[in-house]
């Protein structure tokens, strides 16, 4: 099992509350003060981090047309592109960095960003990051890894696009070069995700295979319920796109959260670890009180001494001061010891045995 760490001033482990990352990816539309906007939104909404990413198209591909540089699906959100064109469209240019993450330090978040090539950790080094995410894509750059892994900071992994044993390999790549914290993110890699294809389940599977990592969810879905189910199912950092209102648009917007479905994310996700509290099989303390409103057994009807209980007289009522309702048959046909005023709990002293 995995001990707890810390991101910046947050503590993470299966003992803390979720941590929750706004990332803002490409929907600041380059916009430097939309950038900022999303930043003091994303820290009103509570949550604890935010994520930038750091490439330039450079960095991730070559401007070139046809064949797999070009996104021919109909269905995708960037379909009439080539890749180049959009990672120079949903680019964070770097000048902006240390602004954005200042400001988000200054609202009490913590920052820091997914690296995608070398050069870009590098880079965020010189801005003290506190830990670095890996995305779905770039799980299988080994040279990546293995830089990140060497700054000694912890490190977010996705799952997306990966079979198991890719992603197992690209794990213990991590190790090898150096990581000491990591988290696995349980990821699918659809533009929207669906709730059916987020498959949660997977992860106490994954928290078993990867049992000295924590798990979480970077979650494509539109909404907060797939979140807050993988919280109920162990998962400590969840990870979410968020823009200022998707009706602006923007390369993400259409799977991204708005403030006020940020802020429930945050409070609900909270709410789903608290409500998970320890086995607990018999009443509890703080339920004592209520326990006077279950049914017992009550006298319905004035009663003389001698006179028998039945149907009539007796009831299976509120309050619970009474005897328990599972004796009621056996009094039936019994006599009373005593006269009995209605509205008043039977006991034991009032049966003649």
């Amino acid at each position: 099992m995995s001990t707890d760490f810390k991101i910046g001033k947050f503590t993470i482990g299966a003992n803390h509350k979720p941590f929750i990352i706004a990332e803002m990816s490409g929907n600041h539309n380059g916009n430097i003060e939309r950038a900022l906007k999303l930043v003091k939104a994303a820290a009103d909404a509570g949550a604890h981090a935010l994520k930038l990413q750091t490439y330039t198209a450079d960095t991730i591909t070559i401007n070139h047309t046809g064949g797999l540089f070009d996104i021919t699906d109909k269905n995708s959100l960037w379909y009439g592109k080539n890749l180049y064109e959009l990672y120079q469209t949903a680019h964070t240019p770097w000048e902006w960095h240390k602004q954005i993450f200042d400001y988000a330090k200054e609202l009490g978040m913590t920052a820091f960003s997914s690296p995608f090539d070398e050069t870009a950790v590098d880079f965020l080094e010189t801005l003290d990051v506190p830990a670095y995410k890996i995305a779905s894509f770039e799980s299988n750059h080994f040279p990546l890894l293995k830089k990140v892994a060497q700054t000694g900071k912890p490190i977010l992994i996705s799952s997306g696009t990966s079979n198991i044993d890719e992603l197992q390999e690209s794990v213990s790549y991590l190790k090898e070069c150096g990581a000491k914290t990591i988290i696995i993110f349980k990821c699918t890699s659809t533009y929207p995700a669906t709730p059916e294809n987020t498959n949660v389940r997977t992860i106490p599977e994954l928290q078993n295979i990867f049992d000295d990592c924590t798990i979480g969810l970077s979650d494509h879905t539109m909404g907060i319920g797939a979140s807050i189910a993988a919280v109920a199912l162990g998962a400590r950092v969840i990870e979410k796109h968020f823009t200022i209102a998707r009706s602006e648009g923007g390369v993400d917007s259409a799977f991204s959260l708005e403030p006020a479905e940020l802020k429930s994310l945050v409070v609900e996700t909270e709410r789903a670890f608290l409500s998970l509290g320890e086995i607990q099989l018999n009443s509890q303390k703080s339920e004592q009180a209520s326990r006077q409103f279950k049914r017992s057994i009550y006298v319905i009807q004035d009663m003389v001494k001698g006179e028998e209980f039945t149907a009539e007289n007796l009831g299976v009522i509120r309050p619970g001061d009474g005897m328990a309702p599972k004796h009621f048959e056996a009094i039936l046909g019994k006599k009373c010891a005593v006269a009995i005023a209605k509205g008043t709990p039977l006991n034991e002293d009032s049966i003649l045995h």
